[in-house]
């Protein structure tokens, strides 16, 4: 080969390289200045609005502490109405990612929602924390390698409470839940802890959700008398349930020990003092003794006023999670199994303590606590009664 050939291959070859670095360079570069778009999906309307916008509360109220930035970009918030509707929640989903071209979703009111967007999401690969849906089912079963939950699921929630209801309250208990998938795995859940100490369950009862009319549950119950009634039921159904269980007098004939979404400080000033003494078990209280807590707490009330809940701390939380992975990836989203790696070996300190995502599951570790309602400085809210220790999923 001629020298000159000899200079042309080297040129060449050295210009292909450098045009192919440049390309990546330039890439990369447009990728720092694009956004990073996370679709998140909540309900903004109906039953569970409330939930939908605490929980986007939280996730802004993360975002304004690191400046809405993570990994070196930017990060933008595309909301969309779940309309606690299941078919809408994949509509939803498949409009973030097809037309608006998100890089992640977060999110998911209901369960049956999170089942809904599941196969959609495990297909195209694209990562999903979900920050409130509890259905076991999502971590154990129909588990995915794109899902995540950052929140609480509902054997994890509710088994503590049943050994501790055996224990400390009453053996005779009527049961009442939401008739959906929450519902049922929390009573489930409730008697995997409470038979074994030797609970007898006095009735079983599932309520339609949206009731109004809670009257043919609680004459059952006066008739019933049970040492003690365990609840599960939100939105709505929640305050509505409280409010009658009260105006029918049972608080003096009988201990209602509720799931932690009854004693939501959303719905306690609704209620009024009627809450107060009600004990129940949840991952987050108002009065943990945290720093981040107090950080917590001080800047939500700072910017919504008020008092936080439980569903503010869950989109605190899932940003928290989101954001810790993003950085741990330097920015770069579009490689799915790095992101994907970074969540697993995600950890935080959050309001509610120490949580860990469990690698095998995708589900939170975390702490559950017994609360009790108060009114401390002025408000309606939950204190701390004890630590019932860490509660890890067991994926099964």
């Amino acid at each position: 080969m001629s020298k000159v050939s000899r200079r042309k291959v080297i040129e060449t070859g050295f210009g292909l390289a450098g045009l192919a670095l440049l390309n990546r360079f330039s890439f990369g570069i447009a990728q720092q200045e694009r956004p990073i778009r996370i679709g998140v999906i909540l309900s903004y309307s109906g039953v569970y609005a409330l939930l939908g916008r605490e929980i986007t509360r939280g996730m802004e109220l993360y975002l304004d502490k690191v400046g809405y930035r993570a990994g070196g970009r930017a990060i933008q918030l595309i909301k969309e109405d779940e309309e606690a509707d299941p078919a809408v929640a994949l509509r939803k989903a498949r409009k973030l990612v097809e037309q608006d071209g998100v890089d992640l979703l977060a999110g998911i009111i209901l369960s049956s929602s999170a089942y809904a967007v599941r196969d959609y999401v495990d297909q195209r690969q694209v990562p999903l924390v979900v920050a409130n849906a509890a259905a076991n089912g999502i971590t154990r079963e129909r588990r995915s390698r794109y899902v995540f939950r950052t929140s609480i699921g509902a054997w994890q929630q509710h088994y503590p409470m049943g050994s501790w209801v055996a224990r400390n309250v009453g053996k005779r208990v009527f049961l009442v839940a939401a008739d959906y998938a929450f519902g049922r795995e929390a009573l489930a859940g409730f008697k995997e802890g409470f038979l074994p100490e030797g609970g007898q369950v006095v009735a079983e009862v599932y309520t339609p959700l949206g009731s109004t009319d809670f009257s043919p549950v609680l004459s059952r119950i006066a008739a019933a008398r049970p040492e003690a009634v365990f609840a599960v039921l939100s939105g709505s159904d929640a305050v509505i349930f409280l409010r009658q269980f009260t105006q029918f007098g049972l608080r003096q004939v009988t201990q209602l020990v509720p799931t932690g979404e009854i004693t939501d400080e959303t719905f306690l000033e609704s209620v009024g003092d009627v809450a107060l003494g009600l004990r129940s078990g949840d991952h987050w209280v108002y009065t943990l003794n945290n720093s981040a807590n107090k950080e917590f707490v001080r800047a939500y009330r700072q910017k919504y006023g008020g008092v936080p809940n439980h569903f503010a701390v869950r989109g605190y939380d899932a940003m928290q999670f989101i954001v810790t992975a993003i950085n741990d990836v330097q920015g770069d989203v579009r490689d799915r199994r790095r992101f994907i790696a970074a969540m697993e070996r995600s950890k935080i300190i959050s309001p509610r303590g120490f949580v860990e995502i469990d690698p095998e599951t995708h589900n939170a570790t975390q702490h559950l606590y017994l609360r009790e309602v108060a009114r401390i400085d002025g408000v309606l809210t939950n204190r701390l009664i004890a630590d019932l220790g860490l509660v890890r999923d067991p994926g099964k």
